[in-house]
């Protein structure tokens, strides 16, 4: 896997996937930044929340489940002093589908955070995460 981070201006940057993707960074107003784009620190919070919620509704698809809804909501906690890195991350799922059941949507939220989820097992070196859900009917 590669990825290329060019520097624009000020803390405005491009990040270019080695997949042909792009997304903007750019640091707070008070570092300079213009606040055009997302930060990087926040853009590592939803690399886990995207990486976790594709397992999660992979593997209810995969067990026969019919999933009409899988939204993640993170909420993380860092360190006061530097490097501020995360200290805490708290993982809710919202999910959705006619006949799921707590049971299964427990069962791949646990298989995503102690097995797949490479960003989660990466993270949870330093941080302490958490998990819960909601099994919306529908």
């Amino acid at each position: 896997m590669k990825a290329r981070v060019k520097w624009v201006e000020n803390t405005l940057m491009v990040g270019e996937s080695g997949s042909g993707h792009a997304v903007v960074m750019d640091g707070p107003p008070d570092m300079g930044g213009q606040n055009l784009g997302i930060r990087p620190m926040e853009m590592m919070l939803l690399g886990l929340g995207g990486c976790t919620q594709f397992d999660v509704a992979h593997i209810l698809r995969k067990s026969r489940q019919q999933v009409t809804r899988c939204e993640v909501e993170l909420e993380a906690e860092r360190a006061e002093t530097d490097p501020k890195v995360f200290t805490k991350i708290h993982v809710h799922f919202i999910v959705s589908g006619p006949d799921l059941t707590e049971k299964v949507v427990e069962r791949a939220v646990k298989l995503s955070a102690e097995k797949y989820c490479s960003a989660s097992l990466m993270l949870g070196q330093v941080a302490e995460i958490t998990h819960d859900f909601e099994l919306i009917d529908g």
